[in-house]
């Protein structure tokens, strides 16, 4: 028998529960059972969708105190993370009672006389879902709720170091094996991925390992839906107000230790304000309390485990010796890591340049709108760029400029609605979005049917 996958308290390392590892067999049996499920709740009426869509939301307002905790416990988030975050999957399962009312085909012009002509949206069938432990619940339910709203089956498998809120608590709120979880590391995602009943992958996560499911899926031609890495930058121009471009910096780099794919990981500051942004940002770094979020009232809790709290040490003290200043914070007694502020950082750096994970705000001065926008673009990735300033219409101008999937005025970078384009280009996705209508182009297929009542001649 093989060691099952320990939940662990992230600040403390105590053991919050335990689950049994997937094997290939186990995954195998999963998605057969998934796969025979589906065709019957597609067949059900929308609104038996809707309703066991509606019946998980209040189940998990049911258990939210429950959630809270563990949630806090088992990624290391302050409380006020959590509860976005259960906020947030609740609003994701009602959006999706809503979307499995949505028109499912459109009538079509045809030129051939009797001749009815439909363009109809059908289910992928059985959804293999990879997710990540930064925001466990959310990032699954945001596949798992639209993806079953439209008449799919679903299949998960969350990050061995979220197993219990990012599996064990979603499988709780459905019923049946319309939603199945498994569990387990590399070899239980490759088969989710390999697999011949799964119709489509949805993977959230690093860049390096979406290559790696990329070119499994396209061997296959398999369906896949990629999120993966943003090295995200904030443009504060010389107009901007600077408390308040401060305050959207610090966020935009601090919040949950800076470990989430829309983190702000590059600061391009004009000139002409950039002592003074840089005072007031390093002035909110260091007041933020680090510690443990489940015994204490703290701004910031643990890196999710040593191998991201040294990978951030690194990238520090490798800006540091090619000359970068750390005006305050960097790594304390792992796994906390207080918010930096570094200048005198350079391009070429691996601090500018790699996605940090953490929560570092480094910071280049430019001296005109289109040096910025040029360093904002030179990078391999693409998710999401906001741009301070107090003249809207330079702002709209700047942002429009900037290469990426999302992009923001005068707000933080980490943004996410339910009803909104989520995703990013080049190294950060493959294109593909999710929220609102953009979830009936991930999780279902078009087909083309037509019929006749009038009689057809052909040649022979």
């Amino acid at each position: 028998m093989s060691t099952p996958i320990l939940s662990r308290d992230k600040a403390t390392g105590e053991t919050l529960g335990e689950v049994p590892v997937s094997t290939v067999a186990d995954v195998d049996a999963t998605i057969a059972r998934s796969a025979k499920a589906q065709p019957a709740w597609a067949a059900l009426p929308y609104t038996e969708r809707a309703a066991a869509l509606r019946r998980a939301a209040g189940r998990l307002e049911a258990r939210a105190a429950t959630a809270r905790d563990l949630i806090v416990r088992e990624t290391g988030c302050v409380p006020g993370k959590a509860d976005y975050e259960i906020g947030a999957a609740i609003g994701e399962l009602h959006e999706a009672a809503a979307l499995a009312a949505r028109p499912v085909g459109e009538l079509l012009p045809s030129n051939h006389v009797g001749r009815v002509s439909l363009a109809e949206r059908l289910p992928l069938g059985v959804v293999a879902a990879i997710t990540p432990w930064n925001f466990p619940l959310i990032l699954g339910m945001r596949v798992v709720a639209p993806a079953l709203a439209l008449g799919n089956t679903v299949v998960l498998k969350p990050s061995p170091e979220t197993p219990l809120s990012g599996g064990s608590l979603p499988a709780e709120l459905f019923d049946g094996e319309v939603f199945q979880v498994v569990q387990g590391g590399p070899e239980v995602g490759e088969r989710l991925v390999t697999h011949p009943e799964t119709a489509m992958v949805h993977f959230t996560g690093s860049t390096k390992v979406g290559r790696a499911i990329a070119a499994q899926a396209g061997g296959l031609l398999k369906k896949v839906s990629l999120e993966l890495g943003g090295n995200n930058a904030l443009v504060v121009l010389e107009d901007a107000d600077l408390e308040q471009a401060a305050m959207i910096g610090a966020w935009s780099s601090f919040h949950y230790q800076g470990q989430t794919c829309i983190t702000a990981g590059r600061h391009i500051v004009h000139t002409g304000v950039a002592d003074a942004y840089v005072a007031e940002l390093t002035r909110r770094a260091a007041a933020i309390q680090v510690g443990d979020p489940h015994t204490a009232a703290v701004g910031l809790g643990p890196m999710i485990n040593e191998a991201q709290w040294r990978r951030a040490s690194d990238l520090l003290a490798g800006a540091v010796a090619g000359g970068a200043t750390v005006l305050t914070g960097g790594p304390a007694e792992a796994p906390f890591f207080r918010p930096a502020v570094v200048t005198s950082v350079t391009g070429d750096m691996a601090l500018w340049r790699e996605e940090i994970f953490a929560p570092v705000a480094p910071v280049i001065v430019v001296d005109s709108d289109e040096e910025a926008v040029r360093l904002v673009n030179d990078t391999k990735y693409g998710l999401v760029n906001s741009v301070v300033t107090a003249d809207l219409r330079r702002g709209l101008s700047v942002a429009r400029r900037l290469r990426g999937g999302m992009v923001h005025v005068n707000d933080a970078t980490p943004q996410d609605e339910a009803l909104a384009p989520f995703g990013g280009i080049g190294q950060s996705g493959l294109g593909g979005r999710s929220g609102g209508d953009s979830n009936l182009e991930e999780f279902t297929t078009r087909r083309w049917l037509t019929t006749t009542d009038l009689p057809v001649r052909y040649p022979y």
